[in-house]
């Protein structure tokens, strides 16, 4: 195979640029999913022990008639982080207010938002790692003590003016929770962290999803779904979405196994939840290279996509299902990787042997 065979013009997304097993909201994605959320915490399904602690805490606060601790939630893209926030507001009987990090970019924006708040109000704050940081600074005070200072004026003429608020509860999600400074992370009461789906966890996802979307879907059928959505109930929904479009114009409307897989192998989602992309990387490292090392920038060349693209897209579902390990020498594929793709290693480029460990030289960064 050539490297011109690997390479396609549009991209792993296609022309219109989404990704089917990405695990980032869409436009489709935020208008299904609200009729699809869960709206008490008894509905949710999934992160049993984070749903346990988060009962405890909301439970406690109502108890108390008072608001609930503030809490962060982390965790990687489509596990639910939104979904648990309005449910804190519906639990707690109190509204909630929705913006994001990169939404509040001055320390003004955040205290017009915190100003405007009712008491008991939830405030969710999406991608909290990604707000500014005098933001970041404001938000300390806010947090701890319901009170914030504008300052008014510039220069040594400043005046800072101290504006009570009313008891609130901040909701923070982040996908990288580690860029949170100590100094924010300690002033939430309670931090989960939301782990990827089981399979019998996304197999009940999939099941109240056909339910509300009036699909018929026997219990394999949703197993294939569910075996093929990553471990992540948004990727789940929307391949629920798409093989109800197939059933519905090459069958009966009903799914089943046969129905699904056909389906999603339309749509190129293999039975391991992989698509064009991460085939393409999987493809590349094992026909141009025996498997590696290889380097990152080499083999985003091989792809003819963007070395970020490869690291931050395909790379991190890829090592999560044992495919493909990073190296100090650089990218390697694992056996599982030359089994998925049918494919037999060379003995002497074997992950592991000498022969591979030598080929470094030729395709490092």
């Amino acid at each position: 195979m050539s490297r011109d065979d690997i390479h396609h013009e549009d991209g792993p997304y296609g022309e219109a640029g989404e990704r089917l097993v990405g695990a980032e909201a869409d436009g489709e994605d935020s208008a299904v999913e609200a009729a699809l959320r869960p709206k008490e915490l008894g509905e949710f399904i999934g992160q049993p022990k984070v749903r346990e602690q988060l009962d405890l805490v909301l439970k406690a606060a109502r108890q108390r008639g008072g608001t609930a601790d503030h809490v962060l939630l982390s965790g990687a893209p489509g596990l639910g982080k939104t979904t648990l926030s309005m449910i804190i507001a519906a639990e707690m009987g109190a509204p909630i207010r929705i913006t994001s990090g990169p939404a509040i970019q001055h320390a003004g924006d955040l205290a017009s938002i915190l100003s405007s708040l009712q008491e008991g109000e939830v405030l969710f704050l999406d991608e909290i790692h990604r707000m500014s940081r005098p933001a970041e600074e404001m938000l300390y005070m806010a947090m701890e003590d319901f009170r914030v200072d504008v300052i008014v004026g510039k220069g040594p003429g400043a005046t800072a003016i101290p504006l009570e608020l009313p008891p609130f509860t901040l909701v923070g999600a982040t996908t990288r929770a580690g860029l949170l400074p100590p100094p924010l992370r300690d002033r939430f009461g309670f931090t989960a962290h939301m782990e990827f789906y089981e399979p019998g966890e996304l197999e009940a996802v999939v099941h109240r999803s056909a339910r509300l979307l009036d699909v018929e879907t026997d219990a394999e059928g949703a197993a294939e779904i569910a075996g093929r959505s990553r471990g992540t109930p948004r990727i789940a929904n929307r391949l629920l979405r798409r093989v109800r479009d197939y059933a519905q114009v090459r069958g009966d409307g009903a799914i089943s196994r046969e129905v699904a897989s056909r389906a999603l192998d339309v749509y190129e989602v293999d039975a391991r939840g992989l698509d064009r992309l991460d085939r393409g990387v999987l493809d590349a490292l094992l026909r141009l290279f025996s498997g590696g090392p290889v380097g990152l920038s080499t083999l985003a060349v091989a792809v003819g996509e963007e070395r970020e693209t490869v690291e931050e897209v395909a790379e991190p579902f890829l090592v999560r299902e044992g495919l493909l390990a990073r190296t100090p020498r650089g990218r390697v594929a694992t056996p599982a990787a030359w089994a998925h793709l049918g494919l037999a290693p060379p003995r002497s480029t074997a992950p592991g042997a000498p022969g591979a460990a030598g080929q470094a030289g030729l395709f490092g960064d």
